[in-house]
């Protein structure tokens, strides 16, 4: 039940702790979505809130929503000015050798018939950056805080796989797969002009296991 991962809400943002496995949009394989579910969230209002970002399907975390139109502009438009701060936490497949880095790699989606489609490094794609710092070490693997600067499709999956060399652990798509992907949104930082800022943070789900532990 959404109703019971809501972490923020007042009259015009809500933030929920979307849990892994729901698709943010209604896929072709008729999975029930976050869009079939907005209706729940209405808490008083009139209208259902409407989404303003995405998380991948196999992601969890922090998504907002807007609940009127006048704030659906507003957060739509610090997404895209960048102005808004967003913070994961994955577990990677092995470990970076720096403690720290910056990855600044070029997107392009690609597809065919056969295989679907997906994200690759292109010189001639939109740029993409992203900052991020090693947090612990165990069993050969590696937990990181990622910080994205700019808001690519997939940005954090194949800047782990392809900037680091190291896929995110459960990757269906740049990594070995597995039964869960290990990415979270944990933190999202909304600036609003009128209120103070937006900022909640979504605790690590039991499937990062003894991660969780700190």
């Amino acid at each position: 039940m959404l109703e019971d991962r809501i972490l923020f809400i007042d009259a015009e943002a809500l933030v929920i702790d979307k849990p892994a496995g729901l698709p943010v949009d209604r896929p072709k394989d008729g999975t029930t979505a976050l869009a079939d579910l907005v209706g729940d969230l209405r808490f008083g209002f009139a209208r259902p809130p409407g989404i303003v970002h995405r998380l991948d399907r196999d992601t969890s975390g922090c998504l907002l929503l807007a609940r009127n139109h006048g704030a659906h502009r507003r957060f739509s438009a610090a997404f895209q000015d960048g102005t808004v701060r967003k913070t994961y936490l994955a577990v990677l497949e092995g470990v970076p050798e720096a403690e720290e880095g910056v990855i600044a790699l070029s997107l392009s989606k690609i597809s065919s018939a056969s295989g679907g489609w997906r994200i690759i490094p292109a010189k001639k794609g939109k740029p993409a950056v992203t900052r991020w710092t090693r947090l612990d070490v165990r069993d050969g693997r590696a937990l990181v805080r990622f910080e994205p600067e700019t808001g690519r499709t997939h940005q954090l999956r194949v800047h782990a796989a392809s900037g680091l060399g190291l896929p995110i652990v459960g990757d269906p798509t740049y990594g070995k797969g597995g039964p869960a992907m290990l990415l979270h949104a944990s933190r999202i930082v909304m600036p609003r002009h009128n209120k103070p800022a937006v900022d909640v943070e979504a605790p690590l789900p039991e499937r990062f296991g003894s991660w969780t532990l700190g």
